[in-house]
């Protein structure tokens, strides 16, 4: 059976990524035993990862790029803010614990949508947070085998996700 939509598909994978000029960095690794399952088609992962793995086979393996434009994009520089530091002000003093530079903090917008950034800087002032994607601007690259390949249930079907091992489970 081949890869296509509405097959749950597992997939063992090496995924490693890169900014221009730098060395690879490990993101993510599954193994035989701890597969990335998923369903096919359902629109979910990143186009150009399905489209990569479409018609292969369990067996067949797979190495392939993922330019930023097609993965989590370009860096926008209007998705860096500088922020009033007394908005991250806890019983009237700073939250030096959890505001730290490089570290990653959920904030809210004004419409009480969470977001995710990453301290930039800390000035005396204000707080300059990056809320661009962490693998925004990096090359992604995959490296892995098919493992399995099966028609997805009715209900997974219904559902927009895999049930059972290596799923979701209710």
């Amino acid at each position: 059976m081949t890869i296509s939509n509405n097959k749950v598909v597992s997939v063992n994978y090496h995924l490693s990524s890169h900014v221009e000029n730098e060395a690879p960095e490990l993101v993510e690794q599954t193994s035989k035993d701890h597969p990335f399952t998923f369903l096919f088609g359902a629109g979910q992962l990143l186009p150009d990862f399905e489209m990569n793995l479409v018609n292969k086979k369990v067996g067949d393996t797979f190495d392939f790029l993922v330019a930023p434009a097609n993965g989590y994009g370009v860096s926008d520089k209007e998705m860096i803010a500088k922020i009033p530091k007394e908005a991250f002000f806890v019983d009237g003093e700073f939250d030096a614990e959890r505001v730290i530079e490089g570290e990653e903090l959920m904030m809210n917008d004004a419409d009480g949508n969470q977001l995710m950034g990453f301290v930039e800087e800390i000035g005396d002032n204000y707080v300059i947070m990056d809320f661009n994607h962490p693998l925004a601007d990096h090359t992604l690259h995959f490296v892995g085998e098919v493992l399995s390949v099966r028609e997805a249930t009715a209900e997974e079907l219904d559902h927009g996700h895999v049930h059972g091992p290596g799923g979701h489970h209710h």
